[in-house]
C-alpha cells in the first residue's frame, strides 16, 4: 500500500476520520494499531507476522534486561538481544526469499530501544504504546527511525482535531509528492537508462546521470519523509525530520549530519560514541578507526554486496580524511575567499558524495570502476544522447522543479513558510495551494516506481 496510491489515500482517510471521531486514547489507539496492521499486511502477511514478532520479543526482552540491571545476566541479556536481532535483520534482509519491508528500520528501533534500557532508561509498560511506537503506518516502511524517549510519550495522551496542525501536515504531505513525482520521478526512468547499465552509455551520459543521481535519490527519500512527517503530524504526532539542506554541506561529515539524519545519529550513538570510548586510549588513531567503522556500518546497512561495502568505506575515507587535516583544510579553501572557497568546499563535497553513489547504485563493481574510467570519455556527444531520453520540456520542468527545490529550502531555513503561508490574505493562499496542486497533477509523472529507500 503505496502512499501514493488510491488504497493509501482510502485507508488514511478512513483512519484520519475514525481517529478524530472520539478523542479518547484508547480509542484512537486501536484505530492506529488496526490500521498499522492493515498498511503492513496489505503488502503480504508474512510482514506483518515478523514484525509482530520482533515487536513482542523486544517489548518482553527489554523487560528482562531491566530486571537483570547492573549485574552480570544483564549485560548477557543486552548482548543477546543484539545478537539476536541483529542476526534475525541479517537473515531475513539478505537470506529470506521475501523481503520483509521496513524491517531494518524497526529493528534499529528495537536496537535503540534495548540499548537504552541497559543504561537504565525505563521500559514502556503498554505494549499497545510500544507496539505503535514500532509498527505506526506512517513510519514503517523508510522511517524516519523514532527513538523511543521521543515517541512513547507523544502516545500517552489523546489527540484533539487541530485544524492549524491538519493543514500543516498537509502542507507537508503537498511537498513531499511535488519533490517524488515532480523531480525524483521525473528523472527517474532516463538515470535508469544509464545506471542499469552503464557500459552501453557514453561517457557523457554517465557523467550527467552520476551528478544528477543525488538530486533524484535526495527528492525520492525527502518526499517519503515529508509525507511521512506530514500524515504523522495530522494524526498529532512530532516525528523526526531527516534532511537538512544536505546539498549546501562544506564536508562530507557536514553532509552526513544532514543527510538521513535518524540513520547517522543513530549510528553515531550506537557504534561511534561506544567504540571511541573504549578506543580512547589510542587517541586520535583511535577516533580515526570509531570514524572508519561507522561509516562502513552505514554502508553495510544499505545492502550486503560489496558494493555497498565499498559505499562506505569511500565515505570513511573522506571523513577520516577530513578529521585528520582538520582546520587546515577550511584554511586552504578559506585563502580564497569566504563565498569562492564555501562554494568550492560545496562542490567538492557533492561531486564526491555523487561518485560515492555509484558504488550505491550500480549493482557490479567492475561497472563502478567502468563509469569511472569513462567519465570524460565522448566530449563529442550529441545533445540528443545527452538528454537521456527525456524531451527538452521534460528537462526544463526537472530543471525548473529542482531550483525551486533548492530556493524552498533556502527560504525556509531563514523563515518557516509554512508557517507564512497562514499569514497571506485567504485569496492569496489559496492560490498558492491550487497552483502547487495544478503543478503536481499537470507535471508530476505518475505510476513510475516506489520509493527507493522502500528496499532498506
Amino acid at each position: 500500500m503505496e502512499f501514493l496510491s488510491i488504497p493509501f489515500v482510502c485507508c488514511m482517510a478512513i483512519t484520519f476520520l475514525l481517529y478524530y471521531l472520539r478523542q479518547e486514547r484508547g480509542w484512537q489507539h486501536t484505530i492506529l494499531l488496526v490500521a498499522s496492521m492493515v498498511f503492513i499486511g496489505y503488502y503480504h502477511p508474512v510482514y506483518l507476522l515478523i514484525a509482530s514478532a520482533i515487536t513482542v520479543f523486544t517489548f518482553f526482552w527489554g523487560r528482562i534486561i531491566h530486571a537483570n540491571l547492573g549485574t552480570r545476566a544483564g549485560t548477557i541479556y543486552l548482548w543477546t538481544g543484539i545478537i539476536a536481532l541483529t542476526g534475525f535483520w541479517l537473515v531475513a534482509r539478505y537470506w529470506f526469499p521475501l523481503f520483509p519491508l521496513g524491517i531494518s528500520f524497526y529493528t534499529f528501533q528495537a536496537l535503540s530501544y534495548l540499548i537504552e534500557i541497559y543504561w537504565e532508561e525505563e521500559p514502556e509498560d503498554d505494549f499497545v504504546d510500544f507496539t505503535l511506537y514500532m509498527m505506526l503506518f506512517v513510519k514503517f516502511l523508510s522511517g524516519p527511525i523514532e527513538r523511543a524517549c521521543d515517541l512513547l510519550p507523544q502516545l500517552k495522551t489523546a489527540r484533539v482535531f487541530d485544524y492549524t496542525l491538519v493543514t500543516r501536515g498537509l502542507k507537508l504531505v503537498a511537498w513531499g509528492v511535488f519533490l517524488k513525482v515532480v523531480i525524483a520521478d521525473r528523472i527517474s526512468p532516463s538515470l535508469d537508462i544509464v545506471l542499469n547499465d552503464v557500459r552501453d552509455a557514453t561517457g557523457m551520459q554517465i557523467l550527467v546521470a552520476t551528478l544528477l543521481y543525488p538530486i533524484q535519490l535526495y527528492s525520492d527519500f525527502a518526499g517519503y519523509t515529508c509525507m511521512a512527517l506530514g500524515l504523522g503530524r495530522m494524526l498529532g504526532f512530532r516525528l523526526h525530520p531527516n534532511f537538512d539542506r544536505p546539498f549546501v554541506s562544506r564536508s562530507t561529515g557536514e553532509l552526513w549530519r544532514r543527510w538521513h539524519e535518524s540513520l547517522s545519529f543513530w549510528v553515531r550513538d550506537y557504534v561511534f560514541t561506544p567504540l571511541n570510548a573504549s578506543l580512547r586510549s589510542y587517541g586520535r588513531w583511535g577516533v580515526y578507526l570509531s570514524l572508519f567503522v561507522t561509516f562502513v556500518v552505514i554502508g553495510v546497512w544499505h545492502g550486503a554486496g560489496w558494493t555497498f561495502a565499498c559505499y562506505g568505506l569511500f565515505q570513511a575515507i573522506l571523513v577520516v580524511e577530513e578529521a585528520m587535516l582538520g582546520k587546515r583544510r577550511e584554511q586552504w579553501y578559506g585563502s580564497l575567499g569566504k563565498h569562492i572557497g564555501g562554494a568550492l568546499m560545496m562542490t567538492r563535497t557533492y561531486i564526491l558524495f555523487a561518485l560515492s553513489l555509484l558504488f550505491f547504485r550500480v549493482a557490479k563493481i567492475s561497472d563502478v570502476f567502468y563509469a569511472y574510467q569513462h567519465l570524460f570519455d565522448g566530449f563529442d556527444s550529441s545533445v540528443k544522447e545527452l538528454r537521456l531520453g527525456m524531451s527538452d520540456q521534460a528537462w526544463i520542468v526537472f530543471g525548473i522543479a529542482t531550483l525551486v527545490m533548492l530556493v524552498v529550502e533556502y527560504a525556509n531555513s531563514r523563515h518557516n513558510l509554512i508557517i507564512a503561508t497562514e499569514r497571506l490574505r485567504p485569496v492569496l493562499r489559496w492560490t498558492v495551494y491550487f497552483s502547487v496542486l495544478l503543478i503536481i497533477l499537470f507535471y508530476g509523472s505518475f505510476g513510475v516506481e516506489n520509493f527507493i529507500y522502500i528496499q532498506f
